[in-house]
């Protein structure tokens, strides 16, 4: 990352807000059903960072987390729905996956995968380049 600020991020309503100081490489766009129906859209696409690298600056207070029966946690705004946190069953606490959706500072870098597509909206065609996974990165 070529900015040494840290990144700011938050939702909807401004209540909860965030910053990054330095994205990991793998973006991905998530097209699992659980992102689809979250999110309300064709896929999700988190960024991913280093647990020192990301602080929460307001409104921890306002979020939630729903938890799944697979064991996957996702974190919103209780005030304005908003899409966070994603964190993985097996998570290890050393990294963050949060939604670039809600980041209000530009980025240069760019997803490079579709992750879980053998579970993508019928109604979505991917029409880019990017390398596309059935399931996870570790197929």
């Amino acid at each position: 990352m070529a900015d040494i600020h840290p990144l700011k991020g938050s939702c909807l309503c401004q209540a909860i807000k965030y910053e990054v100081k330095e994205i990991k490489p793998h973006m991905a766009h998530c097209h699992c059903s659980m992102c689809r129906k979250f999110h309300g859209a064709a896929f999700s696409t988190f960024g991913v960072v280093e647990k020192k690298n990301f602080r929460w600056i307001t409104g921890t207070n306002l979020l939630k987390t729903y938890e799944d029966a697979n064991g996957t946690k996702r974190q919103f705004c209780s005030e304005c729905g908003s899409s966070l946190i994603f964190i993985p069953s097996e998570d290890t606490g050393d990294t963050v996956e949060f939604a670039l959706g809600t980041l209000d500072t530009p980025i240069q870098e760019k997803p490079d995968a579709h992750i879980y597509c053998s579970s993508k909206a019928n109604w979505y065609d991917i029409s880019d380049q990017l390398p596309q996974y059935k399931e996870g990165r570790e197929e």
